[in-house]
C-alpha cells in the first residue's frame, strides 16, 4: 500500500490501516481525503449529504489544532484523518439533520455526545447517509431520495434503517459509520451487505443529538468492515453523559470475557419463509460454529418471539408517534405513507394498554434471561430471508415485519449484539449470523466475533478487498487486567486451570523485551520458572491472558513465594502485569535463559 500515491482515495481501508498510512508512510489527511470532497455531485442515494471542500477544510484545521494539542504524538488521536459517516438522524454541527424527510430538517448547533467523541479521537465526517424516514423500518425503501440498493445485487433492498450507512462502509467510502437500532436497525443492514454491526448495550452510547425513534429502546450503532473497527469506534465513542437521561456506565465487575469454548445457545422454532438458501447458510454457520469449539444448544424461542411482537404490534408505536407529533399535526402529507401508517397507529392504544404491556415486557424479559442462563449467547440469523425492492414496494409492511423476528426483542430484553458476516448463499448475497448477549457482553461478543472474522477470512464488504492481518494489538478486556505467564500456567501446563477457571482469556503469544533472564526453580511442584530482569538477557516467550477484575486478588492469592506479579516489559514496548520471581528464590536455580522459554527448556529434558 503506497499511501502517498493514492491521492484518489483508497476503498476498504480499516482503521488500522489508515492509521499506518498516517504513521510510517508520510501521508496527510489533506492529500488522501480532498477525493471526498470531489465526490461530492456523483449521484448516490446512499448519501443524504456529503462534505464539501469548505467544510472539510475546516474539520482538517481543527485536526491540526488537535494535533498540536497532542504534541504531534499520532497515538493519542486514534481516529486521526479517519474518514466517517453518520445516519442523518444524528446531529453534527452546522450540518442539516433530515431524518429523510425535507420538511423535519432544522441545522444544529452542536455534534451529538457520540460525533463530538469521534471528532475529538481525530475523526472526519465525509457525509450524512440516507435511511429509511423517522429510522422506522428494516429494509432501506422508506426514504424520499428512494430505496438504497444492495451492494452485491442492486434489485435487492440494502437493509433498514440505517441503510446508507450499511451501503458507504461495505464499498469503502467511509472506514466506519454511525446507524441506530432500536429493533434492528444496526444489525439487518450489515447482514444484508457483508460487514459488521454491534449494537451496543442501551445507554453505553449516549443518545443525545439524536432524533429519537421509540427513545426509551434506541441505540446508537456502528457499522464497520471488521470486528476490530467496531469495538474501537464503539469504545471511543461510548461513556456516561449527563445530556442523555437514558445513558448508563457500565457496571463494575459486569461483562466477564468468555471461556475459550463458549456454550451458545440457537432457536429450537427456526423460521425463514420458506428461503431454503437462508436456511442452508445459517446450518453452514451452526457447522463453523461447532468446528470452532464451541457447544450449540437449542432453546425455546417463544418468549424471544412474543416480545419481538410487541414492538410494533404494541403500543411502542406511541413513542414513534410522539418523535413526529409536531410534524404530523403541522404537515402530515410531509411523512412517508408507509411511516404514517405506523406511527398513527398510536391511536390504538391507551396509557392503559402502555402499562399492561409493559408488564408482559418485564415477563417475557425475566424468561429470556432465565433461557440464557448458562449460555454465552444467543446465535440468531440476522435475517430469515432478504427481498427485492420491488417485492418490498408491494408488500412493505408484512415483508419488513419478517426481517424483524430475529431482532426486534433485543432492546426490549436489554441485551446486547453483534451481527457478523457468515459467507455467501447460493445466489450470490451475503448471509449473516448475530451473536446476542446480555448487557455489557459487548466485549466479550467482539472477542468472540474477532476470532470468527479471522477464521472465515471472508473479502471485506462489498470490495474484495481481503481481511488484512491483524494491526496493533488489541486493548485489554474492560474489567480485566492483562496478566504475561511465564511457567506453569501456560496453555497445557499444570496451573492453566487457574486461569481458565476464573474465566480469564488467552490474548496473545509474546516477548519479553531483551533484558530477562529465566531459571528452572528447584524444589517447586509443579516445576515452576523464575523470571528475573538483569542488565543482560534476552527475549523470554511468554503468554499474555485477561484476568477479569473481580476474580484478579483471587488468583494473585493462590501465588506462592518466591513468585508474584510485578510489570514486566514486552519486545514491542508495552508495560503489562506479570510474573516475578523474588532474587532469594534463585537459590539452587538453574539458569535457563538460553532456551527463550519454558516450553522449549521442558522439551530439552524430554
Amino acid at each position: 500500500m503506497n499511501a502517498v500515491a493514492t491521492q484518489k482515495g483508497p476503498l476498504a481501508w480499516t482503521i488500522a490501516q489508515w492509521q499506518a498510512a498516517y504513521r510510517n508512510e508520510g501521508a496527510t489527511p489533506e492529500t488522501l481525503l480532498a477525493a471526498w470532497a470531489e465526490r461530492g455531485n456523483a449521484p448516490d442515494n446512499a448519501w443524504i449529504k456529503r462534505v464539501d471542500g469548505a467544510t472539510l477544510a475546516r474539520q482538517l484545521d481543527a485536526l491540526q489544532g488537535l494535533l498540536e494539542a497532542a504534541n504531534g504524538d499520532l497515538t493519542r488521536l486514534p481516529l486521526y484523518g479517519v474518514p466517517f459517516a453518520i445516519k442523518d438522524n444524528i446531529d453534527a454541527a452546522g450540518w442539516p439533520t433530515t431524518a429523510a424527510c425535507p420538511e423535519f430538517a432544522y441545522t444544529p448547533e452542536e455534534d451529538a455526545t457520540v460525533v463530538a467523541r469521534l471528532r475529538a479521537a481525530g475523526a472526519i465526517l465525509v457525509g450524512k447517509t440516507n435511511l429509511d424516514q423517522f429510522a422506522t423500518g428494516l429494509v432501506g425503501t422508506r426514504s424520499p431520495l428512494g430505496a438504497v440498493p444492495n451492494t452485491f445485487n442492486p434489485d435487492y433492498v440494502s437493509g433498514g434503517s440505517s441503510s446508507g450507512s450499511a451501503s458507504v462502509v461495505a464499498r469503502g467510502l467511509a472506514a466506519f459509520s454511525l446507524g441506530t437500532d432500536t429493533a434492528g436497525s444496526g444489525r439487518v443492514p450489515a447482514g444484508f451487505n457483508n460487514i459488521v454491526g454491534l449494537k451496543p448495550t442501551k445507554g453505553r452510547l449516549s443518545a443525545a443529538g439524536v432524533v429519537p425513534a421509540c427513545r426509551t429502546q434506541d441505540c446508537v450503532s456502528v457499522f464497520a468492515l471488521t470486528v476490530d473497527d467496531a469495538e474501537l469506534v464503539a469504545d471511543i465513542a461510548a461513556g456516561w453523559d449527563a445530556r442523555d437521561p437514558y445513558s448508563r456506565a457500565q457496571p463494575v465487575g459486569s461483562g466477564n470475557p468468555w471461556p475459550a469454548q463458549p456454550r451458545l445457545a440457537i432457536p429450537a422454532q427456526l423460521e425463514f419463509f420458506g428461503d431454503a438458501q437462508a436456511a442452508a447458510a445459517f446450518d453452514q454457520a451452526v457447522s463453523d460454529l461447532k468446528a470452532s469449539g464451541a457447544t450449540v444448544e437449542p432453546i425455546d424461542f417463544t418468549p424471544f418471539s412474543e416480545l419481538a411482537a410487541l414492538l410494533y404490534q404494541g403500543p411502542w408505536v406511541a413513542e414513534r408517534f410522539a418523535a413526529v407529533e409536531a410534524l404530523w399535526k403541522q404537515n402530515p402529507d410531509a411523512i412517508h405513507p408507509v411511516v404514517r401508517g405506523i406511527v398513527e397507529q398510536a391511536a390504538n392504544y391507551s396509557a392503559l394498554d402502555g402499562f399492561k404491556a409493559e408488564y408482559r415486557r418485564a415477563e417475557l424479559t425475566r424468561g429470556i434471561h432465565q433461557a440464557l442462563a448458562g449460555f454465552d449467547a444467543l446465535v440468531v440469523p440476522t435475517t430469515p430471508s432478504i427481498y427485492t425492492i420491488a417485492q418490498l414496494e408491494a408488500d412493505p409492511v408484512t415483508l419488513n415485519s419478517r426481517l424483524g423476528i430475529y431482532t426486534n426483542f433485543t432492546n426490549l430484553a436489554d441485551l446486547s449484539a453483534l451481527a457478523l458476516p457468515a459467507g455467501m448463499r447460493g445466489d450470490g448475497l451475503p448471509a449473516g449470523i448475530t451473536l446476542i448477549g446480555m448487557a455489557w457482553q459487548d466485549h466479550a461478543l467482539a472477542q468472540f466475533g474477532r476470532q470468527w472474522q479471522a477464521r472465515l477470512a471472508l473479502p471485506l464488504g462489498a470490495t474484495g478487498a481481503p481481511l488484512p492481518a491483524a494491526g496493533l494489538a488489541a486493548p485489554p478486556a474492560r474489567d480485566t487486567v492483562r496478566v504475561s505467564v511465564v511457567g506453569a500456567h501456560l496453555r497445557g501446563m499444570p496451573l492453566n486451570h487457574q486461569l481458565t477457571s476464573r474465566r480469564a482469556v488467552f490474548v496473545e503469544a509474546a516477548r519479553t523485551a531483551g533484558d530477562y533472564r529465566l531459571y528452572a526453580l528447584a524444589n517447586t511442584t509443579p516445576p515452576k520458572p523464575g523470571l528475573v530482569k538483569s542488565a543482560s538477557g534476552a527475549p523470554i516467550e511468554v503468554e499474555l491472558w485477561d484476568v477479569p477484575l473481580a476474580a484478579f486478588g483471587a488468583f494473585v492469592a493462590e501465588i506462592p513465594a518466591p513468585l508474584g506479579i510485578g510489570t514486566l516489559e514486552l519486545a514491542d514496548g508495552r508495560q503489562v502485569k506479570g510474573f516475578i520471581c523474588e532474587p532469594r528464590g534463585l537459590e539452587g536455580a538453574r539458569d535457563i535463559t538460553e532456551f527463550g522459554g519454558w516450553r522449549a527448556y521442558l522439551a530439552s529434558l524430554a
